[in-house]
């Protein structure tokens, strides 16, 4: 049970309204969804997070299908099963099809797996790696 009540677009503030409106405008939706609509008890906190959230995830150097793809991984390493079930909704909208989902879901399990082992271990990185990860230089 949501700790607030729902902000409905029939009882939403100007504010809240004109947020909701950028929201089914850009996600190119006819309707609001359940975080949004919790968030909106907090107008400041439902405009931060949503100017926050369009900017971050709007295609640049990543696609859309990409960037939904990670928010699902890392919503599914976090145990959100909202998140999860939200951003597996935007995904498939951006192309990923059930390969690309099984194979998020190994490659979530694995990297879960060994990054607690390498904790387990206190596994420090190799020198070569940690030059490797910073990229080409230039």
């Amino acid at each position: 049970m949501a700790l607030y009540p729902f902000v409905e677009e029939a009882a939403a503030s100007a504010e809240v309204r004109a947020v909701y409106e950028d929201i089914k405008a850009t996600r190119k939706v006819d309707w609001i969804n359940n975080f949004w609509k919790a968030l909106a008890n907090h107008p400041e906190s439902l405009r931060r997070t949503w100017e926050s959230l369009k900017q971050i995830m709007a295609p640049g150097a990543l696609d859309s299908r990409t960037k939904e793809m990670l928010y699902l991984a890392v919503s599914i390493s976090n145990g959100c099963d909202y998140c999860t079930v939200s951003h597996t909704a935007a995904a498939r909208k951006a192309g990923m099809t059930d390969s690309m989902l099984h194979e998020l879901i190994a490659v979530v399990g694995m990297a879960n797996e060994t990054n607690r082992v390498v904790q387990a271990y206190r596994v420090e990185p190799d020198e070569k790696l940690i030059e490797a990860a910073k990229g080409p230089k230039g």
